[in-house]
């Protein structure tokens, strides 16, 4: 997969943006974190550092930004990147209407303005991690790190993606592509919402990916819902992730 996947995306995002208004402004309302498809607490996942105060962060993909604005108002200085201009429109304007300072830049992911270790933290909860190429955005990530940084991300489970029917329907109980092959999903061609490539790898090529990069891994977690439920949110029903994995949290730290 080539670049071409950064221009669909921004394409995809900026025609999406509006439908993703109401979801952003519900999480900037929200007293504590919820993540994910299934809304589980940040008092049970615990992405965020124990103190957050005076720490530099970055959110790669922060789309509407209220993980952004989460940190910042735990009293984090945080830059929220994202490639498309229109989702930042909405996150400059819940950013003001809630009193909250971010620095927000329009850029891809996987190659920031940002300089070399200049953070501590670099948080992503679906933006890079499902439109980004995972040897790319993390690398970036990795470049943004100082020693002894954190990153933490949130995404599809991979499988996920290998039990996605090919038409783009919900997921399955059914292997409909490669475990092994897994890598970029192009979803423009399908008849059940089309647009965007999605990326992910198997279990084995992050870790492998890590390793590489310098990356220790503190904890890896699959989150579920708390209830079950036969209504589809996004891609699945929650009886279906209460036995199967549909997302993944990594924790990790560069050495």
């Amino acid at each position: 997969m080539t670049a071409d996947h950064v221009a669909e995306n921004r394409r995809y995002w900026n025609a999406r943006a509006g439908d993703w208004v109401a979801h952003g402004r519900r999480h900037w309302a929200q007293a504590e974190p919820t993540w994910g498809v299934w809304d589980v607490p940040e008092s049970e996942l615990r992405l965020f550092p124990d103190d957050l105060r005076g720490l530099d962060a970055v959110e790669l993909g922060c789309g509407t930004a209220y993980v952004s604005g989460w940190m910042a108002r735990r009293g984090a200085r945080v830059t929220g990147v994202d490639v498309s201009h229109a989702q930042l429109a909405t996150a400059r304007a819940l950013a003001d209407e809630h009193g909250v300072a971010l620095t927000l830049i329009e850029a891809s992911a996987e190659a920031t303005p940002l300089p070399d270790g200049a953070v501590d933290l670099v948080i992503s909860e679906y933006g890079a991690v499902t439109w980004c190429d995972p040897h790319r955005w993390v690398a970036e990530a990795v470049r943004l790190l100082r020693p002894g940084g954190r990153l933490v991300f949130l995404g599809n489970h991979p499988l996920t993606l290998v039990c996605t029917p090919l038409d783009g329907s919900p997921v399955d109980t059914r292997l409909a592509r490669p475990w092994f092959a897994l890598h970029a999903v192009d979803w423009r061609q399908v008849p059940i919402d089309p647009g965007g490539v999605e990326f992910n790898l198997p279990t084995s090529g992050w870790v492998a990916l890590f390793r590489r990069l310098g990356l220790r891994i503190d904890d890896y977690l699959e989150p579920r819902p708390a209830e079950g439920g036969d209504d589809v949110q996004f891609y699945a029903t929650a009886d279906h992730a209460q036995r199967w994995p549909t997302e993944q949290v990594w924790k990790l730290t560069k050495t």
